[in-house]
Protein backbone atom coordinates (compact mmCIF):
# COMPACT_ATOMS: atom_id res chain seq x y z
CA UNK A 1 0.00 0.00 0.00
CA UNK A 2 1.43 3.36 -1.05
CA UNK A 3 1.11 6.32 1.34
CA UNK A 4 0.07 9.73 0.04
CA UNK A 5 0.23 13.00 1.95
CA UNK A 6 -2.00 15.75 0.53
CA UNK A 7 -1.33 19.47 1.09
CA UNK A 8 -4.30 21.85 0.85
CA UNK A 9 -5.11 25.55 1.28
CA UNK A 10 -8.74 25.80 0.19
CA UNK A 11 -11.96 23.94 -0.45
CA UNK A 12 -10.26 20.63 -1.15
CA UNK A 13 -12.21 19.61 -4.26
CA UNK A 14 -9.14 17.90 -5.77
CA UNK A 15 -8.50 16.27 -2.38
CA UNK A 16 -12.08 14.95 -2.47
CA UNK A 17 -11.49 13.62 -5.96
CA UNK A 18 -8.43 11.69 -4.74
CA UNK A 19 -10.40 10.33 -1.75
CA UNK A 20 -13.22 9.22 -4.09
CA UNK A 21 -10.78 7.61 -6.56
CA UNK A 22 -9.11 5.61 -3.79
CA UNK A 23 -12.53 4.43 -2.56
CA UNK A 24 -13.69 3.48 -6.08
CA UNK A 25 -10.44 1.75 -6.98
CA UNK A 26 -9.55 4.24 -9.71
CA UNK A 27 -6.39 4.86 -7.69
CA UNK A 28 -5.17 1.41 -6.65
CA UNK A 29 -3.08 0.25 -3.69
CA UNK A 30 -2.83 3.69 -2.13
CA UNK A 31 -4.19 5.54 0.87
CA UNK A 32 -4.03 9.09 2.17
CA UNK A 33 -1.85 8.90 5.27
CA UNK A 34 -2.30 12.58 6.20
CA UNK A 35 -3.74 15.88 5.01
CA UNK A 36 -1.81 19.04 5.89
CA UNK A 37 -3.14 22.59 5.49
CA UNK A 38 -1.34 25.92 5.73
CA UNK A 39 -4.50 27.74 6.87
CA UNK A 40 -7.96 26.92 8.21
CA UNK A 41 -9.88 25.63 5.21
CA UNK A 42 -12.67 23.29 4.13
CA UNK A 43 -10.07 20.81 2.87
CA UNK A 44 -9.33 19.97 6.52
CA UNK A 45 -13.04 19.36 7.18
CA UNK A 46 -13.25 16.99 4.20
CA UNK A 47 -10.37 14.90 5.53
CA UNK A 48 -11.72 14.85 9.10
CA UNK A 49 -15.05 13.52 7.77
CA UNK A 50 -13.11 10.61 6.24
CA UNK A 51 -11.12 10.03 9.47
CA UNK A 52 -7.88 10.94 7.72
CA UNK A 53 -5.26 12.37 10.11
CA UNK A 54 -4.98 16.14 9.63
CA UNK A 55 -2.49 18.79 10.62
CA UNK A 56 -2.55 22.57 10.40
CA UNK A 57 0.82 24.27 10.06
CA UNK A 58 0.77 28.06 9.87
CA UNK A 59 2.14 29.34 6.58
CA UNK A 60 5.41 31.21 6.70
CA UNK A 61 9.16 30.62 6.66
CA UNK A 62 9.00 27.64 9.04
CA UNK A 63 6.31 25.74 7.12
CA UNK A 64 8.62 23.40 5.17
CA UNK A 65 10.70 22.58 8.26
CA UNK A 66 7.58 21.84 10.33
CA UNK A 67 6.13 19.73 7.52
CA UNK A 68 9.31 17.66 7.28
CA UNK A 69 9.08 16.92 11.03
CA UNK A 70 5.54 15.50 10.86
CA UNK A 71 5.61 13.62 7.55
CA UNK A 72 5.13 9.88 8.03
CA UNK A 73 8.43 8.05 7.40
CA UNK A 74 6.84 5.84 4.78
CA UNK A 75 5.48 8.69 2.62
CA UNK A 76 5.60 7.63 -1.03
CA UNK A 77 4.08 10.76 -2.57
CA UNK A 78 3.26 14.33 -1.55
CA UNK A 79 0.39 15.80 -3.54
CA UNK A 80 -0.27 19.55 -3.68
CA UNK A 81 -4.02 19.92 -4.22
CA UNK A 82 -4.90 23.61 -4.30
CA UNK A 83 -1.95 24.34 -2.01
CA UNK A 84 -0.79 27.96 -2.10
CA UNK A 85 2.37 28.09 0.04
CA UNK A 86 5.80 27.69 -1.56
CA UNK A 87 7.90 24.78 -0.28
CA UNK A 88 11.52 25.73 0.32
CA UNK A 89 14.43 24.52 -1.79
CA UNK A 90 15.77 22.12 0.87
CA UNK A 91 12.38 20.42 1.24
CA UNK A 92 11.92 20.12 -2.53
CA UNK A 93 15.39 18.60 -2.91
CA UNK A 94 14.87 16.17 0.01
CA UNK A 95 11.71 14.82 -1.64
CA UNK A 96 12.76 15.22 -5.26
CA UNK A 97 10.56 13.12 -7.56
CA UNK A 98 8.05 12.57 -4.74
CA UNK A 99 6.11 15.88 -4.83
CA UNK A 100 3.53 16.70 -7.50
CA UNK A 101 1.21 19.61 -8.18
CA UNK A 102 -1.65 20.30 -10.56
CA UNK A 103 -1.68 23.61 -12.43
CA UNK A 104 -4.70 25.09 -14.25
CA UNK A 105 -2.88 25.89 -17.49
CA UNK A 106 -0.62 24.34 -20.10
CA UNK A 107 2.80 24.76 -18.53
CA UNK A 108 5.34 26.17 -19.20
CA UNK A 109 2.89 28.93 -20.21
CA UNK A 110 1.09 30.84 -17.45
CA UNK A 111 3.08 29.44 -14.54
CA UNK A 112 5.17 31.04 -11.82
CA UNK A 113 4.64 33.42 -8.95
CA UNK A 114 1.08 34.73 -8.62
CA UNK A 115 -0.25 32.32 -11.23
CA UNK A 116 -2.99 30.38 -9.46
CA UNK A 117 -6.77 30.07 -9.71
CA UNK A 118 -8.57 32.82 -11.59
CA UNK A 119 -5.31 34.76 -12.06
CA UNK A 120 -4.27 32.05 -14.52
CA UNK A 121 -7.61 31.99 -16.37
CA UNK A 122 -7.67 35.80 -16.65
CA UNK A 123 -4.14 35.78 -18.10
CA UNK A 124 -5.04 33.04 -20.60
CA UNK A 125 -8.13 34.95 -21.81
CA UNK A 126 -6.26 38.28 -21.94
CA UNK A 127 -3.56 36.67 -24.11
CA UNK A 128 -6.30 35.41 -26.48
CA UNK A 129 -4.91 31.88 -26.33
CA UNK A 130 -6.45 29.30 -28.66
CA UNK A 131 -6.25 26.50 -26.09
CA UNK A 132 -5.87 25.87 -22.39
CA UNK A 133 -5.92 22.89 -20.08
CA UNK A 134 -4.26 21.48 -16.98
CA UNK A 135 -0.84 20.10 -16.13
CA UNK A 136 0.36 17.70 -13.45
CA UNK A 137 4.06 18.29 -12.79
CA UNK A 138 6.81 17.50 -10.33
CA UNK A 139 7.48 20.19 -7.73
CA UNK A 140 10.95 21.73 -7.62
CA UNK A 141 12.27 24.85 -5.95
CA UNK A 142 11.36 26.81 -9.11
CA UNK A 143 7.64 27.68 -9.11
CA UNK A 144 5.82 25.56 -11.73
CA UNK A 145 9.16 24.63 -13.33
CA UNK A 146 9.23 20.87 -12.60
CA UNK A 147 9.04 18.16 -15.23
CA UNK A 148 5.57 17.64 -16.73
CA UNK A 149 3.98 14.29 -15.88
CA UNK A 150 0.65 14.65 -17.66
CA UNK A 151 -1.10 17.40 -19.58
CA UNK A 152 -4.44 17.67 -21.32
CA UNK A 153 -5.75 20.53 -23.44
CA UNK A 154 -8.92 21.76 -25.11
CA UNK A 155 -9.79 24.52 -27.57
CA UNK A 156 -10.97 27.79 -26.06
CA UNK A 157 -14.39 28.78 -27.40
CA UNK A 158 -14.91 32.20 -28.97
CA UNK A 159 -17.42 33.08 -26.25
CA UNK A 160 -15.35 31.61 -23.39
CA UNK A 161 -15.77 33.34 -20.04
CA UNK A 162 -13.73 33.14 -16.87
CA UNK A 163 -16.41 30.87 -15.36
CA UNK A 164 -16.70 28.46 -18.32
CA UNK A 165 -12.91 28.24 -18.67
CA UNK A 166 -12.48 27.48 -14.95
CA UNK A 167 -15.21 24.83 -15.13
CA UNK A 168 -13.63 23.06 -18.12
CA UNK A 169 -10.19 23.10 -16.52
CA UNK A 170 -11.55 21.72 -13.25
CA UNK A 171 -13.09 18.74 -15.06
CA UNK A 172 -9.73 18.08 -16.79
CA UNK A 173 -7.98 18.24 -13.40
CA UNK A 174 -10.42 15.62 -12.09
CA UNK A 175 -9.53 13.42 -15.04
CA UNK A 176 -5.73 13.67 -15.10
CA UNK A 177 -4.89 13.94 -11.38
CA UNK A 178 -5.74 10.31 -10.48
CA UNK A 179 -4.13 9.11 -13.72
CA UNK A 180 -0.90 10.94 -12.86
CA UNK A 181 -0.90 9.57 -9.30
CA UNK A 182 -1.24 6.01 -10.61
CA UNK A 183 1.52 6.65 -13.14
CA UNK A 184 3.97 7.96 -10.52
CA UNK A 185 3.20 5.23 -8.01
CA UNK A 186 3.77 2.65 -10.74
CA UNK A 187 0.17 1.47 -10.73
CA UNK A 188 -0.91 0.15 -14.15
CA UNK A 189 -4.07 1.61 -15.67
CA UNK A 190 -6.99 -0.76 -15.47
CA UNK A 191 -8.86 -1.38 -18.70
CA UNK A 192 -12.41 -0.30 -18.04
CA UNK A 193 -15.01 -2.51 -19.64
CA UNK A 194 -18.00 -0.78 -21.20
Amino acid sequence: MKNIVVLVSGGGTNLQRIIDCIKSGEILNAEIAMVVADRECFGLERSKKQNIPTKLIQRGKMFSMELKKILPENTDLIVLAGFLSILNKEFCESFSGKIINIHPALLPKFGGKGMWGNHVHEAVLAAEEKESGATVHYVTSGIDEGEIILQKSFEIADDETLETLAEKIHSIEYEIFPEAINKILGIPREKKEN
